[in-house]
């Protein structure tokens, strides 16, 4: 196997993680003379930088470069612009992988022709507690994030509309584009819809398995979401289209509108009020039939 592949790692202010996905890419079983990595700072203001640049001085393909727009989907850009190689591979800071990551995703890659392939996504918590490990638990669960393969796993091989850390071959960006820079979040959905629209192929493959460390704290955890669904609409408002999203994303701010409006409109009509109290109490049943399943010895009822 001699295809040569760029990693892409964009971060910033990730000090805490940031060795972490380094450690896990120097140790791929992948022959080293074949990858290039470049880890793409957004003007970091911890010890982000100094942490990077003490670890390249050990590790002659690593590269740091500057993201002065800030934003990931400029960096993403910057970096596939630099490389060279056969395939380019997205990561994140907050994440870790198996030592055959690369050799499978080529493997797959080839067999199956395709525009870009990706695993299953295990959610894990670096400092594990009751608290984090529900959190954990929850954003693996299907009624806590949707029906999101690469999230609640799958049992074959299968063509979806996008996968985490996908590994794409150089020529799909010359085909189908680079990134949306717009685009601060969900550039990774929009690309693959557009590879997906115009006749291109995504695979999730199932024994392909990596971790991503969530939020260990519901306030860190409320702002991201908070953030991603924002950013839902903004999203439907700079492509002009809704077809770069699922229905599941916006399934959260459906449901919230659904709330409000039946319980204000209540207040005037009376029936609506009860819609409003069937509504909250169905949710709040299958809540509760969620938590007792999540539930064990690692997380709490409190917290889930």
């Amino acid at each position: 196997m001699n295809r040569t592949v760029t990693i892409i790692i964009p971060c910033k202010n990730e000090e805490e993680n940031i060795l972490t996905v380094l450690d896990s890419v120097n140790n791929f079983d992948y022959p080293v003379h074949l990858i290039e990595v470049f880890i793409i700072d957004g003007m970091s203001s911890d010890n982000t930088v100094a942490i990077i640049e003490e670890f390249i001085k050990h590790n002659t393909n690593f590269f740091l470069l500057e993201n002065k727009n800030e934003t990931v989907p400029y960096a993403l850009n910057l970096a596939i612009k630099n490389s060279k190689s056969d395939y380019i591979i997205r990561l994140d800071a907050h994440s870790s992988f198996p030592k055959d990551y690369i050799s499978k995703l080529i493997h797959w890659h080839e067999k199956l022709d395709a525009d870009n392939v990706g695993g299953i996504c295990i959610n894990d918590v670096l400092d594990k507690n009751t608290k984090s490990n529900s959190i954990r638990k929850v954003l693996q669960n299907k009624f806590g994030v949707g029906n999101s393969l690469f999230r609640i796993g799958a049992d074959s091989i299968q063509e979806v509309d996008t996968v985490p850390f996908g590994c794409y071959k150089r020529e799909s960006f010359i085909k189908y584009g680079f990134y949306n820079e717009k685009l601060t979040r969900n550039q990774d959905i929009e690309l693959n819809r557009r590879i997906k629209k115009n006749g291109g192929k995504i695979y999730l493959i199932p024994e392909i398995k990596c971790k991503y460390f969530v939020r260990e704290n519901f306030l860190k955890l409320a702002l991201n979401n908070y953030s991603n669904g924002l950013w839902n609409i903004f999203t439907v408002y700079i492509t002009k289209s809704f077809t770069y999203l699922s229905l599941r994303h916006f399934i959260p701010l459906l449901f919230i509108l659904s709330l409000i409006s039946t319980f204000f409109i209540g207040l005037i009509y009376r029936y609506l009020f009860l819609l409003f109290v069937v509504i909250f109490l169905i949710y709040n049943f299958f809540i509760l039939i969620q938590v007792i399943k999540i539930d064990d010895k690692e997380t709490s009822k409190f917290y889930i």
